[in-house]
């Protein structure tokens, strides 16, 4: 699955649904949909104690008390298997069903998604559906042929360890760098001292992230730490630091 994310309607009304609703208010206002990490191929079924859905567990938590009065329906991506799956990408094929199966439960609201590692890849990847508003992406994988033109006009937060020995924060840059120049607004931040599962200074990563969701939705500013430093078309000439942020915390 390259080149163009289709913005199209639900492709087949048969297929189960991919989305988990833990919260969903009588009129919202927005959604947040959360996509966990996975594998490079696999097509094993996830099993309900998996580690890369647990460990959104706590971003979900304080996405959810930031938001609780606010309208906002919170949700995630159920994946049929761990592995992206090369041209399958089939991550992305969930995760725009999950946006389908949103849009006919809960209508039209804007939608911000949050992604870890492959579910990074798969949130920028489906970011040209009509309801993606913004994407805040964690340890994202982001190869450098992933397509970049369907991202105009969203706005993109990406924020990477500089210790993530998994995914690579060059590549974050280069692929913010890329988005921006296509028409995003795209932000990438360093998190000092952070690794790929995200412990080193865990409580960073779910404060800033729970800010990034909420300045993506209107209901506050993005953290100065974010816009202080847009991603720059030179992404060699990139230097984001987290100076806003809480230092990290022993493991």
């Amino acid at each position: 699955m390259t080149g163009e994310v289709p913005n199209g309607e639900r492709q087949d009304p048969t297929e189960p649904r991919r989305l988990s609703l833990s919260r969903a208010p009588a009129a919202p206002h927005a959604a947040v949909l959360l996509l966990h990490g996975g594998r490079a191929d696999g097509l094993d079924a996830p099993t309900r104690w998996n580690l890369p859905r647990r460990r959104m567990a706590p971003f979900a938590r304080s996405i959810a008390r930031a938001t609780r009065t606010e309208g906002v329906a919170l949700g995630s991506v159920r994946y049929r298997v761990r592995g992206w799956n090369g041209p399958r990408a089939d991550a992305a094929a969930d995760a725009r069903y999950a946006l389908d199966d949103l849009a006919a439960l809960l209508g039209e609201v804007p939608v911000v998604l949050v992604g870890h590692s492959m579910g990074g890849r798969a949130a920028l990847h489906v970011a040209g559906h009509p309801l993606v508003r913004g994407v805040v992406g964690l340890a994202p994988w982001c190869p450098d042929e992933e397509p970049v033109t369907h991202l105009a006009g969203r706005r993109i937060v990406l924020l990477h360890g500089d210790r993530d020995r998994v995914t690579d924060p060059g590549a974050t840059a280069r692929f913010a760098a890329r988005a921006g120049a296509a028409g995003a607004e795209a932000y990438t931040l360093t998190m000092p001292g952070g690794d790929h599962a995200m412990l080193r200074g865990a409580g960073a990563w779910h404060d800033l992230t729970t800010r990034c969701v909420s300045g993506l939705l209107g209901l506050g500013p993005l953290p100065e730490a974010v816009t202080r430093t847009p991603a720059h078309p030179d992404p060699h000439s990139v230097h984001n630091d987290a100076a806003d942020a809480p230092p990290p915390a022993a493991t």
